[in-house]
């Protein structure tokens, strides 16, 4: 029984230290705000486990023969659309001139307002009594074969269209000084309408389907055409200055993906009071974006320079304004991927412990402060 009553007064634990157990003021606001820190960071781990993230990875761009589609949409607020083509080449010699499918061209008012929505260009021709290739006007029940006016490939070669007449002075390589007196030029009402839409402006938006290769597309004020591999202009298209101040609504290489910046978006330029050509000088980066599916988008980015060249010089540059675009020979393959559930429990503890461990030392460090803090002024007191 001694033994016994021996145990029950022995203290089988040391005194703990008043500092692990006196309740505090600060040792309850750290422990708040302890806890608060806990919970955002925690609320921040599941939201990085839930949503993906993207890692980045660079290859060598080996893939040949693909075409890419050009998205634009860009507005001329005093450029007439019946003066305003779309021109493309790039350096393997394929050339594209005065293009006119899949795009559509808006006129618009001195106020910026839609007045006319058309695909192509000036419009229908207007048949009445033409002028026939043997001089005489068109008889009835007669075929319709016009003049190319000394631009003809071969005896029988009819030039029924205003553009045919263009096309074929193009394969002679021929300017034509005046369309005044191209009789189908003048049917088709092409100096009218282009009258009719003095001081408006234009919007033009669509898509190009051009190689993947060094080339540029020109929106240019007049039609283009090439001699000797060279792009010139009618010679109309030169009587005036034109003003070619542009706002780009949009422009893009391939599909959008998430995140992708294109830094043209929005952006415009005003022409001074010379007139010339603006320049943007584009580097593609092929881009690959594969979502947390697996699935694969084939897309592009682009960065890109920019230029105002004069036109008050010899040799006169083409008015207008150029996209020149090259592509970077390597790929950006961009990966969503979610964390793991194991690294999710680590970050787990790595915060739990984290917060413990500061506040634990703050708390410490705040006590021992006070306690000192107060034994001074005790001290001086007892002085």
């Amino acid at each position: 029984m001694e033994i016994l009553n021996k145990l029950k007064n022995l203290d089988a634990y040391p005194k703990v230290n008043e500092d692990f157990y006196n309740r505090t003021l600060s040792g309850g606001l750290i422990t708040i705000v302890s806890s608060i820190a806990i919970l955002l960071l925690f609320i921040s781990e599941i939201r990085l486990y839930i949503y993906s993230g993207t890692e980045t990875k660079l290859i060598v761009d080996t893939s040949r023969g693909e075409r890419l589609r050009v998205n634009f949409d860009v507005t001329f607020p005093s450029l007439a659309c019946s003066l305003l083509s779309v021109d493309a080449m790039d350096i393997s010699g394929e050339r594209h001139f005065d293009i006119r499918h899949d795009i559509v061209k808006k006129r618009l008012d001195h106020l910026g307002k839609v007045v006319d929505s058309r695909k192509g260009d000036i419009g229908a021709p207007q048949i009445e009594r033409p002028l026939q290739k043997h001089g005489g006007r068109l008889d009835k029940n007669e075929k319709y074969c016009g003049s190319c006016y000394g631009a003809e490939g071969s005896d029988d070669h009819c030039c029924n269209t205003c553009e045919e007449v263009r096309e074929a002075y193009r394969n002679k390589g021929w300017a034509i000084t005046n369309m005044d007196f191209i009789d189908q030029c003048k049917r088709e009402g092409i100096f009218q309408k282009i009258q009719e839409e003095q001081g408006e402006g234009c919007n033009i938006h669509g898509f190009l389907d051009v190689k993947k290769v060094a080339g540029n597309i020109h929106f240019a004020p007049g039609k283009s055409f090439h001699h000797l591999s060279f792009p010139f202009l009618d010679l109309f298209s030169f009587q005036a200055e034109y003003n070619i101040s542009h706002k780009i609504n949009k422009l893009s290489f391939g599909k959008e993906f998430p995140g992708v910046i294109n830094p043209l978006d929005g952006t415009g330029w005003i022409q001074p009071s010379s007139s010339g050509i603006y320049q943007y000088f584009i580097k593609v980066v092929p881009t690959i974006y594969a979502d947390i599916r697996g699935h694969k988008i084939h897309s592009n980015q682009f960065s890109v320079t920019q230029h105002f060249r004069e036109g008050n010089f010899y040799p006169r540059p083409l008015p207008g304004i150029f996209f020149i675009y090259e592509f970077s020979p390597i790929k950006v393959i961009f990966t969503e991927e979610n964390k793991s559930l194991l690294h999710f429990l680590t970050s787990i503890c790595a915060v739990l412990g984290g917060v413990f461990t500061v506040a634990g030392i703050i708390d410490a460090f705040v006590f021992h402060s006070h306690r000192a803090i107060k034994k001074k002024m005790q001290l001086g007191k007892q002085g």
